[in-house]
């Protein structure tokens, strides 16, 4: 079992940044074996892929968020982080950071097996 707990949301004006931050836990987990993503959820639209993080650090984004978004992680933090600027009203949604604990591509979130319960962004125009 994992859990994972985002925070850093809120409300933003347009051009701002905010920082996303999760932590996982696990009795048996270890953080730096595994994959970690990022995905949002605007509302009435479906969750989508934002960014992923591998166990060697190699970095993966959504087209949308290319160039305005930084996907770090620190392994001995258990923490996987999203620094985010630019912001753009359609930016606005639910993110969520997930682990992935087997194989797959990083851009599905069902290649992904736990979840946080989710942080609200909002940019205001």
């Amino acid at each position: 079992q994992v859990q994972l707990v985002e925070s850093g949301g809120g409300l933003v004006q347009y051009g701002g940044s905010l920082r996303l931050s999760c932590v996982a836990s696990g009795r048996t987990f270890t953080f730096s074996r595994y994959a970690m993503g990022w995905f949002r959820q605007a509302p009435g639209k479906e969750r989508e892929f934002v960014a992923a993080i591998t166990t060697g650090g190699s970095t993966y984004y959504a087209d949308s968020v290319k160039g305005r978004f930084t996907i770090s992680r620190v392994n001995a933090a258990n923490t996987v982080y999203l620094r985010m600027s630019s912001l753009k009203p359609e930016d606005t949604a639910v993110y969520y950071c997930a682990v992935r604990l087997y194989s797959g591509s990083y851009y599905r979130d069902d290649n992904y097996d736990y979840w946080g319960q989710g942080t609200q962004v909002t940019v205001s125009s």
